[in-house]
């Protein structure tokens, strides 16, 4: 059985973020595993700095696992870092460069794998975007590629902050019966370890297949 999953919208690591504290829970650590990945070219120490501050005040430390590009990812020390993991959490911005370093590397495998064996796994925005497939692009609110840990599903992260056209445009793009999730800031998609979503935090969750609204049992 694989463990926790969580889709995050953005803007994590802050009030209202109260899903992380069940996270934390659930994956029985003190330890969470941070992957500024994404955030490789805009100071991604930031990044880990949030993520310290946030969980040292739920009671656990951070470790930063600094995999920024592609000889990263296959350093051993990251990959057994990530092997022995009971919590990772995969951060935002720059969705593109996270997938680049991630497809097809020992660290994606070791992440997959840890997953699978039972640990807690989170991405917030871009994190959250390149574990399903496809992936929308920001770019012009098209579909291109993602990972495919959770496959036939697409993700909208900061999606109270997109404008009705923007969105509108998105849905249009979508390929038919594809469920296309919309998650507001500080707000998760939480998947539990037998299958079951849930929404949690401060915002919502929104469904659409074919641009009409659904609930969460639409989800794969």
């Amino acid at each position: 059985m694989t463990g926790s999953l969580a889709l995050v919208g953005g803007a994590e690591w802050r009030e209202g973020c109260s899903f992380d504290r069940d996270l934390l829970s659930a994956s029985g650590a003190d330890e969470v595993l941070v992957l500024p990945t994404g955030a490789a070219y805009e100071h991604p120490q930031r990044l880990v700095d949030a993520a310290t501050a946030w969980f040292a005040g739920l009671g656990a430390r951070v470790r930063p696992l600094m995999a920024l590009d592609r000889v990263s990812a296959s350093d051993p020390d990251h990959v057994a870092a990530a092997q022995a993991a009971r919590f990772v959490y995969l951060a935002g911005s720059n969705p593109m460069h996270l997938r680049s370093v991630l497809v097809h590397s020992p660290l994606w495998d070791a992440l997959v794998a840890a997953w699978n064996e039972g640990a807690t796994l989170a991405g917030t925005s871009a994190g959250a975007m390149v574990l399903c497939d496809p992936a929308v692009d920001l770019r012009g609110g098209a579909f291109t590629l993602g990972m495919g840990l959770v496959p036939k599903m697409a993700v909208i992260p900061h999606a109270d902050t997109w404008s009705e056209d923007k969105r509108h445009r998105t849905l249009q793009l979508a390929p038919k019966a594809l469920p296309v999730v919309g998650i507001d800031e500080r707000t998760a998609l939480v998947r539990s370890p037998s299958g079951t979503w849930s929404a949690e935090g401060a915002g919502k969750v929104h469904v659409w297949v074919d641009a009409t609204e659904r609930d969460l049992d639409a989800l794969p």
